[in-house]
């Protein structure tokens, strides 16, 4: 083979070896919008003109929850230490209402953004914050609705990201996110991999090891009847929702009765259905 040849060989093999391996996206400026989604395939940001959310004060009967994790979040948007945090339970209480809440509150500076990761992209998490290593923001990394169910090995690249690897996790960024379990994987499958494993103790420590990287834990319950009232009163009052208190009550309560559930998310549809038959926006 003449050096010619070898020599557009090899830049064939550089050519390809550039299309395989992904390249840090281009950044856009961020300072255009307080939210963006990331795309994995092709990678980049897309800002988000508004964010869809509800008031800090609104969120009713999760008040120690909501406390910690605004603590943890203003003592990170004034670049102080902070943790990552995995908002877990019950659904409909209000998990990730109260992550898009907290940043609402304390975006006004301008420096701290959100930026939402979908659970099928969670491979690209280390591209993703090797695009935001070097800005001069303060980032929320968030992940709604986190689990793992199958054979995959996506939560390896996730405990790498937020704490492993020689890098490790940017100085200007947290993870938060959100599940219904607070191991993120489902017993079936640590039995199953328990069952596998040569030594058993060590399959179920690697799946539990994930939640670990985790250093703010918020459990999330089924609210009480009393809580589910105090959240649907809160509302009716922010939108100006007119009605006498026993009404109010006997109608949110056989709401509740009619889907099965008290919970935040319950109230939040009461809400939505009084304020439709009483002509009122919720804007």
């Amino acid at each position: 083979m003449s050096t010619e040849e070898q020599i557009a060989l090899l830049e064939r093999i550089a050519g390809a070896l550039e299309r395989l391996a992904p390249t840090t996206p281009p950044a856009p400026d961020f300072g255009e919008a307080e939210a963006f989604t990331w795309h994995a395939k092709p990678p980049g940001f897309e800002p988000v003109a508004k964010v869809a959310r509800v008031d800090l004060g609104l969120l009713e009967g999760i008040s120690r929850v909501r406390d910690l994790l605004f603590s943890n979040t203003e003592r990170f948007a004034r670049g102080l230490p902070a943790n990552n945090a995995l908002l877990w339970g019950a659904r409909g209480m209000g998990k990730s209402s109260l992550v898009k809440a907290v940043h609402g509150a304390l975006a006004g500076a301008g420096r701290l953004k959100l930026v939402e990761i979908n659970r099928e992209d969670i491979e690209s998490l280390p591209l993703l914050l090797s695009a935001l290593r070097e800005e001069p923001f303060r980032f929320i990394v968030f992940c709604d609705d986190l689990s793992f169910d199958g054979p995959e090995a996506s939560y390896k690249s996730l405990k790498t990201a937020l704490e492993g690897g020689l890098a490790g996790r940017p100085a200007n960024v947290v993870f938060y996110a959100t599940s219904n379990r607070r191991h993120l994987t489902p017993r079936q499958m640590i039995e199953n991999e328990q069952s596998s494993a040569i030594n058993p103790g060590e399959a179920v420590e690697e799946k539990v090891s994930l939640s670990d990287r985790f250093g703010l834990w918020q459990g999330f319950h089924n609210c009480s009847q009393g809580d589910y009232l105090a959240m649907v009163s809160a509302y009716a009052r922010h939108f100006g929702l007119t009605a006498s208190e026993p009404t109010l009550r006997a109608e949110a309560l056989e709401w509740s009765i009619t889907r099965g559930a008290r919970s935040g998310r319950v109230a939040w549809q009461f809400i939505v259905d009084l304020a439709g038959r009483m002509g009122k926006n919720l804007g």
